[in-house]
């Protein structure tokens, strides 16, 4: 029997709840159904029911979910006896879009690593495309993606054609992010037509799957401002929005910290197609790992951070 699967019941146990067990553990909800099932169908009987009070242990659950504690406990155990020349090296590759609450998150999962092992950490921010052919072709375990929804179809082909998954872990709406200097920044509401007066930071390597980069960017063209700049890396943005009176930037929502470090305000503003989603991707029958986990536990931290900030 895999040993995923007691991992698997410990969770659904504590969460009481198949769906919430796999929002923790970074599966699909069928995935993990289809491994209790085969768990079930291995044992002879069943390990959870469903009650008022959610998803609770048959019986023989119990009886099980006692071992699987035991066995879970042991295999830490056993992992965790090193000597000192075989220390554990924490090495992990993977590429994110350039977000600031992803990168928040990623600052967090490095202050909290053991910095008495080993640390072998490559993170790469890039577009979507590039990053699915970076887990495609193994330089990554994995990789956050973010599309807008109009190319929905393309990416989740694209994901499928190399035999990658996408897990969910945010879909909110583009936010306008400019100076507290900006001419906008006292007026009551903020109109798509007085933004596009100012001048535009546009990442410039955006592509979509199966679109030329031109067909790309002729796609923008419709809501782009007629001044617009085209940058390639997260940093410069920073700079030129703090620099220029009249700068703005379609972005997710920022940290709180970053948004006071830089002195920017994000306000709502009504755009055709300004709805993204970001996925988690990672190949077809990948396990993450427990370093993966960590980083995976802190990206969604931060995104919960700016998900129920207040913006006008």
């Amino acid at each position: 029997m895999n040993t995923q699967y007691f991992q698997y019941v410990l969770v659904v146990e504590r969460e009481r709840s198949i769906s919430r067990a796999a929002e923790r553990l970074f599966i699909s909800q069928p995935s993990l159904s289809k491994a209790i099932r085969e768990m079930e169908d291995s044992l002879g009987y069943a390990v959870f029911e469903r009650s008022p009070k959610g998803v609770i242990p048959t019986p023989e659950g119990e009886k099980l979910l006692v071992s699987a504690r035991r066995i879970v406990t042991e295999l830490e155990k056993m992992e965790a006896i090193r000597t000192p020349d075989q220390a554990e090296t924490l090495a992990l590759r993977f590429s994110l879009p350039r977000c600031s609450y992803l990168a928040a998150g990623f600052a967090s999962f490095m202050t909290k690593l053991d910095v008495s092992k080993g640390i072998d950490i490559r993170m790469q921010e890039t577009n979507s495309l590039q990053a699915i052919n970076n887990v495609a072709n193994g330089q990554c375990q994995l990789a956050v993606i973010r599309y807008q929804q109009p190319y929905e179809t393309y990416f989740l082909d694209a994901l499928k054609e190399r035999r990658l998954v996408g897990e969910l872990v945010w879909e909110s709406d583009y936010l306008a992010l400019f100076s507290k200097h900006h001419p906008l920044s006292q007026a009551p509401s903020v109109t798509l037509e007085k933004l596009r007066e100012g001048i535009e930071i546009v990442y410039g390597d955006s592509y979509v799957p199966y679109l030329s980069a031109n067909e790309s960017i002729q796609n923008r063209d419709s809501l782009m401002a007629d001044k617009h700049v085209f940058l390639y890396d997260r940093a410069n943005q920073f700079e030129l929005l703090t620099r220029l009176p009249t700068a703005y930037l379609w972005a997710s929502p920022l940290p709180e910290g970053m948004l006071k470090r830089y002195s920017l305000i994000q306000r709502k503003c009504e755009a055709p197609n300004h709805r993204f989603k970001d996925l988690l991707v990672y190949p077809v029958g990948y396990q993450l790992t427990t370093l993966d986990r960590r980083l995976v536990d802190q990206l969604f931290a931060a995104k919960n951070e700016v998900a129920f900030m207040q913006v006008q």
